[in-house]
């Protein structure tokens, strides 16, 4: 005999559900003394590797960052933010950020893009980074090139430890000239740049020494080419990694989260300039769309590797399944 779906209703699927749960509860309850061992809590090391050609890439977690509502940050009409969120699965009122920086290996050098908040983590469930490369077999002081893509809080703020050492001791570090100066001034002190501006002080200007200005259009590193998509703040860059024929490209903050993918005109509470950062949004969507260019997005949803493609005004970003054998 078959089911009739029609009259197994919701109403009757989670009363019958809520039946068997009351019943498993009771039995778990009589039955603990007996478990076989107690539920760990923990999640396994955040690290995720994959290929571009013959460069071996590694994602790793410095943790989520929490928002709150996130019509706060999203700063379109609030019930069209809510129904994207809710689309997703995901709360409204709980916006949670991912941290995806990465790692690549081309043979003879370690870069590493985006540092996370370490030095100026707000509670333990971010600055996570150096550890989490670690448990990825990776050693901090083997990096040789730290490469944010800008210089918020969130991308530089793990250049150093909590306890004031260096948390990358034999690297250089790359990052515009644009975005060095305009978060290291005191002009934005007292303002709402005021964090990323004192994170950039305590991180960048004790290793101006070894720091290097990359250029729109050239090579950082070989296979690394810098392309500036300012908007987000004035020096923001996003980077293309070619081996071979693969690429992938390196989004960093054009794109925070679903709301902008899929509506990208709608401004960002964070973007320095948000016009400039629309503008941004729409060229490197688009760009990407067209392309059919492998992406990876510092704070979507974990590990932020996947496409982008168009969906009436705006877009779709389609996760890459996850390979869990190289």
């Amino acid at each position: 005999m078959g089911i009739d779906m029609a009259r197994l209703s919701r109403r009757r699927l989670l009363t019958g559900a809520s039946m068997v749960g009351a019943a498993g509860l009771v039995a778990a309850r009589s039955n603990a003394a007996l478990a076989k061992a107690p539920a760990l809590g923990t999640q396994a090391p955040a690290f995720y590797r994959f290929k571009v050609g013959t460069i071996e890439g590694t994602v790793v977690s410095d943790g989520p960052i929490a928002l709150g509502d996130s019509t706060k940050t999203f700063l379109g009409d609030p019930d069209e933010v809510r129904r994207l969120m809710t689309e997703h699965f995901l709360p409204a009122d709980r916006l949670v950020l991912d941290q995806n920086a990465l790692v690549i290996n081309t043979g003879d050098k370690l870069i590493l893009f985006e540092t996370g908040m370490e030095s100026v983590k707000r509670n333990n469930q971010m600055g996570r980074l150096t550890q989490n490369l670690k448990a990825a077999g990776i050693d901090p002081k083997n990096i040789d090139y730290v490469v944010p893509t800008h210089a918020h809080i969130d991308h530089i703020g793990g250049i150093f430890a909590a306890d004031g050492s260096r948390n990358y001791p034999n690297a250089q570090i790359h990052i515009s000239q644009i975005d060095f100066d305009y978060w290291t001034d005191d002009k934005r002190m007292g303002t709402p740049a005021e964090g990323s501006s004192l994170a950039a002080k305590k991180n960048l200007l004790p290793n101006r020494d070894r720091i290097v200005f990359y250029q729109d259009g050239k090579e950082v590193v070989p296979g690394v080419l810098a392309k500036q998509t300012p908007g987000h703040t004035l020096g923001h860059t996003s980077f293309v990694i070619t081996s071979g024929n693969d690429t992938l490209f390196l989004v960093g903050d054009v794109v925070h989260h679903f709301p902008v993918v899929e509506n990208p005109r709608m401004e960002d509470f964070f973007d320095t300039d948000r016009k400039l950062g629309i503008e941004a949004r729409v060229k490197t969507m688009t760009f990407l769309s067209d392309e059919k260019l492998r992406a990876l997005v510092y704070h979507l949803p974990w590990p932020g590797i996947g496409h982008f493609s168009k969906s009436g005004d705006g877009f779709h970003f389609e996760p890459e399944p996850i390979q869990v054998v190289l």
